[in-house]
């Protein structure tokens, strides 16, 4: 079978999906709610192609090419369409990839991640990642003007977390004790230029739940996203070259609320984009609730010891995720 694409004349089987035989020829179409070994329906819209003939768009995931197929997959008008599907499910994605207070440090330290280790009763290895970032005997935070507690989301909570304090505290602890370095590799922050979601404000009544729940040693709300790492919705967003969504944050999904599900496997429904995924492949497990715009994705106390972590490895954002107590698991 022969079809056209961007011009060009090729031959292909006729019995896969069109994103499939696109792909196997180097062409880029970014998805979200498809994953060839598992079971889906169209929802995201994030691969659409044009049918040249038609004048249509159509989702390359769940279309099969025909003979004399005419499709475009480069135009501008073809990344606007999935630029618009990206926008529109980060509007329904209430997030924060990296924690500001790390965005805006100057001495690029990882606060955010110090600030979990030492919550997670880690101090050596905050110290270690601390001092694989700057000189501990001489703290650029001692003549810093601290722009990460200024972006402290805790701040607009109650106050903010007493970052330079903590940090001071983690390095002379660290010299004292003169911890061994950890066998693993450190996180560093990513020179690309990643999108980075935002949130949004909190409301009144999140704001009362996340006083009440973030109780702990350092009163950090752990903002950055413990899914990142393999967040395909961020991936796409900054291959589009998105740096915001035209529409805004429309969510009102309860933020932060991690539901655990089995083993180390956890569920954030305000990252949900609802691709389904979870839902097609778990057998009596994640379901629908609700339906048009005010559907979500559920897990029923009921079904969570049904669910394997695995289904984890389908979510194209970090409402599902493995929580790691270390870096090398």
């Amino acid at each position: 079978m022969r079809i056209i694409v961007n011009g060009n004349e090729i031959e292909v089987t006729g019995q896969r999906v069109l994103i499939e035989e696109l792909r196997d020829r180097g062409l880029h179409v970014p998805s979200l709610c498809y994953d060839s070994e598992a079971e889906h329906q169209a929802s995201c819209m994030v691969c659409m192609v044009k049918d040249v003939r038609s004048g249509q768009m159509i989702p390359s995931c769940s279309t099969f090419p025909y003979e004399g197929m005419d499709i475009d997959t480069e135009s501008e008008e073809v990344a606007d369409m999935r630029r618009m599907g990206l926008e529109l499910l980060l509007s329904d994605h209430r997030a924060d990839c990296e924690a500001p207070c790390t965005i805006v440090c100057p001495a690029k330290i990882d606060v955010a991640r110090i600030l979990l280790y030492l919550d997670r009763e880690q101090t050596d290895r905050a110290y270690t990642l601390l001092a694989s970032a700057v000189d501990v005997h001489d703290l650029p935070c001692n003549d810093c003007k601290a722009p990460c507690e200024k972006a402290c989301r805790r701040g607009s909570v109650d106050k903010c977390v007493d970052i330079r304090k903590i940090i001071t505290e983690i390095s002379v602890e660290g010299q004292n004790s003169k911890p061994s370095t950890p066998n693993t590799k450190l996180s560093t922050l990513n020179s690309k230029p990643y999108f980075s979601s935002k949130l949004g404000r909190y409301t009144d009544t999140e704001k009362k739940w996340l006083r009440e729940y973030y109780a702990q040693q350092s009163h950090c709300l752990h903002c950055a996203c413990e899914g990142k790492e393999k967040c395909q919705l961020r991936e796409c967003a900054s291959d589009a070259g998105i740096k915001s969504s035209r529409y805004g944050v429309a969510s009102h999904q309860q933020v932060k609320v991690q539901i655990h599900v089995n083993g180390q496997l956890y569920y954030e429904p305000a990252k949900c984009i609802r691709c389904g995924l979870c839902v097609y492949n778990s057998k009596n497990g994640f379901t629908f609730m609700y339906r048009g715009f005010d559907m979500q994705v559920v897990i029923p106390e009921e079904n969570k010891s049904k669910v394997d972590e695995e289904i984890a490895n389908l979510c194209p954002t970090g409402a599902l995720f493995v929580r790691k107590l270390r870096d090398d698991e």
